[in-house]
This record gives C-alpha cells, sequence and structure tokens, in this order.
C-alpha cells in the first residue's frame, strides 16, 4: 500500500499499543495501528539498553522497484505503568530527549500524546470531562478526587474512567506518547535509522526478593519474578551476598530498577532480522541484572551481549536491576 498521507491527517487517532521497536502505521478505523510491509526488511538492529539511556540502530532496504513513503510510528509506553509501584521524576516528556536521525542526519517528527485503556483511545472523552490527560504529574488520585461529588464519580466510572483499586478510585487512563514522521525508502536501497532517548523506568526501594518476603508461605513475588525476569538461584544467592555488611554497625539496602523494551513489532517487517544486536548495560559492577535471553555472553565489566541471525522476536523484554547501597545503621 502506498501512502500519500501527512502526519496531520492522523494526529487524531493513535490507538496502538506500546511499541518500542519502530514499525509502520497504518490509518484504519479506531485509530492508527501497525502492521506487517511486505516490501521492506529490518537487515539490522543494534540495541543498548540501559537506566540512563536507550540507543537503537537499525539497516532498512526497500525491496521493491519503487520508493516507499510510509508512516513510522514510535511509540513510548504509556503511563502511568499500572503493574506496581513506580516513581516519576520526569518533569516532561521532553526531558527523554528523544532524538532520531535517517543516514546519520536529524529528522524532526510530530509528538502526540493519547489516552488509552487497553486498546481504546478515550482522549475525547477525558478532554470532554474536562479532566488532566496527564493526571499522575499533578499529585496522586485522592488530590484528583478531591471535591469531587458521589454523582460525579459514579458518571465516571460508569463512563470507565474511574476504576476501583482496592479500597479507592483511580484514573483507568493511561497516557502513551507517539513520536510520528513519514519515512521515505527508496526503491532497492538501504536506510540507516537511528533512535536516542532516555527511558522511562519502574523501581521499588526495595524487599520483594528479601529471603523473608521470597520465601513467604502465604505470598511470594518470586514466581513472577521468575516469569517476567528469569531471576535463577544465582540471581538470589549473589542478592544474598551483596545484603551481608562489610562493617560491624552498617546496613544494606537493595532498589529495584525496571526497564522494558517491546522487540515484538520488530517482527512487522519482510522476513527476520537478519543481525539482531543487543546490550544491556547493568550500570555498576555492584549491580545484579537479570533478563529473560539465552546466549548471554559479557563483554565488559557491567555489560551484557546477546547476538542473533535471522531473529524473529516473539515477545518483549523486561530487565530488572539490582542496586545496593551500604550504611551506617
Amino acid at each position: 500500500m502506498r501512502w500519500n498521507l501527512t502526519l496531520a491527517a492522523i494526529a487524531a487517532a493513535l490507538a496502538a499499543p506500546a511499541i518500542a521497536n519502530d514499525s509502520e502505521a497504518e490509518w484504519a478505523v479506531g485509530g492508527l495501528v501497525l502492521k506487517a510491509n511486505g516490501d521492506i526488511s529490518m537487515d539490522k538492529e543494534d540495541l543498548y539498553l540501559s537506566a540512563e539511556e536507550v540507543r537503537v540502530d537499525y539497516v532498512y532496504t526497500n525491496h521493491a522497484s519503487e520508493d516507499r513513503d510510509v508512516v513510522i510510528a514510535f511509540p513510548l509506553p504509556a503511563l502511568p505503568l499500572q503493574d506496581g509501584w513506580y516513581d516519576y521524576n520526569y518533569p516532561d516528556w521532553d526531558w527523554l530527549g528523544f532524538e532520531t536521525r535517517v543516514n546519520g542526519e536529524k529528522v524532526g517528527y510530530e509528538v502526540h500524546d493519547r489516552a488509552i485503556i487497553g486498546a481504546r483511545d478515550v482522549t475525547d472523552l477525558v478532554k470532554a470531562e474536562g479532566l488532566p490527560l496527564e493526571w499522575f504529574r499533578d499529585g496522586s488520585p485522592a488530590q484528583l478526587l478531591e471535591g469531587m461529588d458521589g454523582a460525579r464519580r459514579e458518571h465516571l466510572v460508569k463512563l470507565g474512567l474511574l476504576r476501583q483499586a482496592e479500597s479507592w478510585l483511580e484514573p483507568a487512563w493511561q497516557v502513551q506518547r507517539h513520536y510520528l514522521r513519514v519515512q521515505t525508502f527508496p526503491a532497492g536501497k538501504s536506510v540507516r535509522v537511528s533512535h536516542r532517548y532516555k527511558p522511562l523506568t519502574g523501581g521499588s526501594v526495595g524487599g520483594a526478593l528479601m529471603p523473608e518476603v521470597r520465601n513467604n508461605p502465604e505470598w511470594s513475588p518470586l514466581p513472577e519474578y521468575r516469569q517476567r525476569y528469569c531471576v535463577d538461584d544465582s540471581i538470589l544467592a549473589g542478592l544474598d551476598r551483596r545484603m551481608k555488611p562489610s562493617k560491624p554497625g552498617h546496613v544494606v539496602y537493595y532498589s529495584e530498577t525496571w526497564l522494558g523494551y517491546v522487540l515484538s513489532s520488530g517482527a512487522n517487517w519482510r522476513g527476520p532480522i537478519k543481525d539482531f544486536r543487543l546490550v544491556i548495560d547493568k550500570g555498576s559492577t555492584d549491580n545484579l541484572v537479570s533478563f529473560c535471553m539465552d546466549g548471554v555472553t559479557k563483554i565488559g565489566p557491567t555489560q551484557f551481549e546477546v547476538r542473533r541471525t535471522d531473529f524473529e522476536p516473539k515477545g518483549d523484554l523486561d530487565v530488572l536491576i539490582l542496586q545496593f547501597t551500604e550504611v551506617e545503621d
């Protein structure tokens, strides 16, 4: 399918789930969706992940006999992430410093923020109800609902904009930022595309993997950590060793950083990713890192590498980084 759409033509219809890899965008009823492209291959993906920076470099080739102009979408993870407690230290999205280069030259893009509940775009509904799109930046759910009478709350619950969370109500929507551009892929030629940005990370201040928590017979978070991050016994042993203070009168605390990256959209292009390289940097030699990938090689004091040929990503990537701090008790 050839493209002659401008970015302005799709500004009001962004309803795709969170994607980190580039993917072609298609205008369809219900908003922007990501679809497979049978003409353009992803020949190379070189991905670097750390808590401080994401760098990803692609090489694409257009195998068609004519140029292809396609709308490229690069959505960031939706906020707030809804499977745990997260600390947001970002004054605004621009803090991420998102940058795209094509064949080494910096290019522009359009930015669109949308409110989503699952795959449903509720941006217009949120605005019509006079609610702040980025409610989580203005305080807690309690602050948002302060002074709101029962009838108003019930109305918003019926609309699906408020949901029950344990003993309180909270907004049901997340906010997703989309970077969009029209990319030309010349016939029979390759194009290099690079992205750089500071990632959105979640985290917690210790506790979940402490022996007294993970070995709790009534409830343990360990099965989820094993499934999501492939935490194995060596990671647990390393954590237990690091929790022992080096000096009398000292105590060690640990914290967690959670980093996610969506790989699955890389399968939207023609054929598998011919040359895939992943480097994960845990940031400090004292840190521990765990993630679900086979064939991991340590290539530096803090860096771990995975290489694949003809790689077809089936799922996405979650990275757990454990940090340790020793202080006087």
